[in-house]
């Protein structure tokens, strides 16, 4: 760890200051703009109906505080920086920017806790050491810890923080809420696996947990990860005009992932479980905010757990990054039982993001609120939707009510009403808005042209550009900006008027989501795709964890069906250590698999322990050494390996979205044939 800038005694303290508006910082583009007339009077409006005199998220948001530590970055054991709240020290100069939607920076601010917190006696959280909360459950022995973040070395300086300031304890038990990688990747740095596989250190999970913290995110990992950089903005600087926050804590820690499978699972709807003399209640909730998830309540405290389900912002419905679309009605639902069997005695609901609510009246508030904007979203859309509104105009239409609008925590900054409600109307009906024009649309490669040519050629549409500019209409710029970009990728001066349209756009937005959307946007049609680090995603615990029939799926995904043209043959893949066969047919130049079943007549059989295989698909061997040291037996044509790898392309995680933008330089990734990319696990979204 590093001590870089000590700001703790402001991080601490936060509070939404509104003494004066900033001076505006220097852009970090030096194409870059300050926000226009149109974007400032939007800010003036916004500012003057919000209800800030509502304060008492901040009241919640400190109390309990213990300590923080005396840095400000937490470094990575590979010598990185994993994680810096300090480089958001700019949110708390007593200023307001005018770059920033004034509810998102009010979030932004909450968001600056950090540090170690009592919720109740016996229960603590560390905040502001990553994306998610680490909270700390005090046992008979040791300690029961919720969700250990994302990576080994913020989660060990949590745990090395509690211990310092409230004796050191052994952790006794882990419990994993749900399947995002921010609330298990940091586990190796608070348990050693011996002492789970032993038995001495429980990991609790529900049912599913493995299949879905690896299965979720692989088959369209390269594309979730490379659109991680629009929702997350991962490679834009913390700046007023940059990146702010990520609605449900600042960003994401870059440090080191790691999975140990849990040896707990809670089975049942609803299970008591009493761990080192704390009597825990599990409520299933399972396609909720993830796959798998679960909140606790903790009679003997009255203190409720609400994982992800409820925390100080609407969530996604529909995110971004790309995920299945999520069940807004049965979230809903789900938060509801919680409100009538935990809710009606609870006295303090801590969550595994932003900070508790106390108090029993403050408690069915906070849920009951996000319960109705969940269901009001869900039965809202389709009121509109069964009157013909479509796919395309649902977020034009689509309001939450004002009372609503009108709680701090039913306000949509992680999600975004825009968006969630689109992805209701996808869930039910599909991208098809009904209109026979859109069944087949041509590729805006294809239609571009046409539109440019018809709306006179670039000159025009820049001119025309402009002038919407100029009005703020910013919106109806993008609308042929966009379309010049695509006809003529080459065309700079387009380019920087479409990214000069995102940028204001991005400032007024609420949504985080949104605003790392426009603003990256904005940096990539300007700049090309950024060439910084981002998050790393894998490691030798995910590959391990990933089933062998999830691997060969993606295997299937990764041939180039052309390559493919014209083979034909069949593998059988046995691997004793874990008593499993495969058998694996390549037809039609597809890949399929399944489990259970061998052909007695295949050109090839192979024999591997899959401890053996996991160091292919990690990419530190390749089949043909282990066939040849003997490691991998085979019996027939091995010829046909040959013949496999020579369809697998690796994806590039740098692709193109926005036109004209490809860096000069980059290469195909050069890399085992059988190596397994990553899953995009980064992110709680």
């Amino acid at each position: 760890m590093k001590k870089k800038i000590n700001v703790v005694t402001a991080l601490v303290l936060g509070g939404f200051l509104t003494s004066c508006v900033a001076e505006e910082h220097k852009h970090f583009d030096p194409k870059g703009n300050v926000p226009s007339e149109y974007t400032v009077a939007n800010w003036e409006q916004l500012k003057n109906k919000m209800p800030f005199k509502d304060k008492r998220d901040f009241e919640e948001q400190k109390r309990g505080f213990i300590a923080a530590p005396d840095y400000t970055e937490i470094m990575a054991d590979a010598g990185h920086v994993a994680w810096s709240m300090g480089k958001y020290s700019f949110l708390l100069e007593d200023k307001e920017y005018q770059s920033i939607h004034p509810s998102l920076q009010r979030q932004a601010v909450l968001n600056m806790n950090y540090g170690l917190y009592e919720v109740i006696p016996g229960i603590y959280q560390v905040r502001g050491f990553d994306l998610a909360n680490i909270s700390f459950v005090k046992g008979d022995t040791g300690w029961i810890v919720f969700d250990p973040l994302t990576a080994k070395e913020t989660a060990r300086a949590a745990l090395e923080l509690i211990n310092k300031h409230l004796g050191e304890r052994p952790v006794v038990a882990v419990v994993f809420s749900h399947s995002h990688a921010d609330h298990w990747g940091g586990i190796r740095g608070v348990v050693d696996e011996k002492d789970v596989l032993s038995g001495k250190v429980k990991i609790i999970a529900p049912t599913g947990f493995m299949e879905h913290a690896i299965a979720e995110n692989v088959y369209a990992g390269n594309a979730m990860n490379r659109r991680m950089f629009l929702q997350y903005g991962v490679l834009l600087p913390a700046d007023p005009h940059g990146h702010v926050d990520q609605a449900i804590g600042k960003n994401t820690a870059a440090g080191d992932l790691g999975l140990i499978a849990p040896n707990v699972t809670i089975t049942e709807h609803i299970q008591e479980m009493t761990v080192d003399g704390v009597r825990m209640i599990f409520q299933d909730t399972p396609d909720t905010e993830a796959p798998c998830e679960m909140n606790t309540y903790f009679p003997d405290m009255k203190a409720f757990w609400a994982a992800e389900n409820i925390v100080a912002t609407i969530h996604n419905i529909y995110t971004l990054r790309g995920a299945m679309v999520r069940d807004s009605l049965n979230w809903s639902k789900n938060i509801n039982e919680a409100l009538y069997l935990f809710g009606q005695e609870a006295e303090v609901m801590f969550a595994s993001h932003s900070w508790p609510r106390w108090g029993n009246d403050r408690v069915q508030e906070v849920m009951k609120d996000q319960r109705d904007t969940y269901a009001h979203l869900n039965n809202g859309v389709l009121h509109l939707v069964n009157q013909g509104v479509t796919l395309n105009e649902i977020h034009n239409e689509y309001k939450v009510p004002d009372s609503l609008l009108d709680s701090w925590h039913a306000r949509s900054y992680h999600g975004s009403p825009e968006n969630n409600s689109r992805g209701v109307v996808n869930r039910y009906l599909g991208h098809w808005d009904g209109n026979p024009a859109n069944l087949m649309p041509l590729s805006p490669y294809d239609s571009a042209p046409l539109f440019v040519e018809m709306m006179g050629g670039a000159e025009s549409i820049l001119k025309k550009g402009k002038e919407l500019y100029a009005k703020g209409e910013y919106l109806q710029a993008i609308e042929i900006l966009n379309k010049l970009t695509y006809g003529e990728p080459g065309n700079q001066d387009g380019k920087d008027l479409l990214a000069d349209c995102y940028e204001q756009m991005g400032y007024q937005q609420e949504s985080p989501s949104l605003r790392n959307a426009f603003l990256a946007g904005a940096f990539e049609l300007r700049n090309g795709i950024p060439s910084g680090a981002s998050p790393k995603t894998g490691g030798p615990d995910l590959v391990k964890a990933m089933e062998t029939g999830l691997w060969l799926d993606f295997l299937g995904i990764r041939m180039d069906s052309d390559k493919a043209a014209g083979m034909e043959f069949s593998i059988n893949l046995i691997t004793p250590d874990n008593d499993e066969k495969y058998l694996i047919e390549l037809r039609n130049a597809t890949l399929n698999n399944i489990e259970g079943f061998q052909d007695p007549d295949a050109d090839l059989s192979i024999t591997i322990n899959r401890s053996d295989l996991d160091l292919v698909m990690m990419g530190v061997k390749t089949l043909d050494q282990m066939i040849a040291d003997g490691t991998a037996k085979t019996k027939g044509d091995t010829s046909v390996i040959d013949k496999l790898k020579s369809t697998m392309i690796h994806f590039e995680l740098r692709f193109e979205i926005l036109p004209g933008t490809v860096p000069v330089g980059d290469q195909q990734l050069n890399r085992n044939p059988f190596q397994q990319d990553m899953p995009a696990v980064i992110g709680a979204d």
